[in-house]
C-alpha cells in the first residue's frame, strides 16, 4: 500500500511541475528501504511516461517552441549520459549526500524566490 501511495504522492506533485523525484528518491529509500542508486533508477523510469504524456499535452495547447525544445532535449540527453556515467562510478553514500545537497539548494533557492516575490 505505502508503494501506491508514495506514486500517487509524486504524481501529484509532478502534476504540478514541481518534480516527483523530490517526493519519490526519498520516500523509497526511507520507507522501502531501497537503495539510492535503484531510487534515482525508479525515478528515471517514472519519469518517462510523465515526461511524454505532459510534453503530448503542452503541444496540443501550443506551449511548446520545438526549435528550443529540441536544443534543450540534446543538451539534456548529454548530460543524462554524464550523470549517469558519475552515478556508476559514485559509492551509494556519496550520492545520497549529493541528491540531499541539491534538495537542499532547490529549496534555499525556492525560498528566496518566494520572499523576493
Amino acid at each position: 500500500m505505502i508503494l501506491i501511495i508514495i506514486g500517487f504522492l509524486s504524481g501529484i506533485i509532478s502534476g504540478m511541475g514541481i518534480g516527483g523525484g523530490a517526493i519519490l528518491i526519498p520516500a523509497l529509500i526511507f520507507f522501502e528501504g531501497v537503495s539510492q542508486k535503484i531510487a534515482q533508477g525508479v525515478n528515471l523510469l517514472y519519469f518517462i511516461p510523465t515526461a511524454v504524456i505532459s510534453l503530448i499535452i503542452h503541444i496540443k495547447n501550443k506551449n511548446v517552441d520545438i526549435k528550443t525544445a529540441l536544443i534543450i532535449g540534446v543538451f539534456g540527453i548529454i548530460g543524462a549520459i554524464g550523470g549517469a556515467s558519475i552515478m556508476y562510478f559514485t559509492d551509494a553514500h556519496t550520492l545520497r549526500r549529493m541528491f540531499g545537497g541539491f534538495l537542499l539548494l532547490i529549496g534555499i533557492y525556492e525560498i528566496y524566490k518566494g520572499i523576493k516575490a
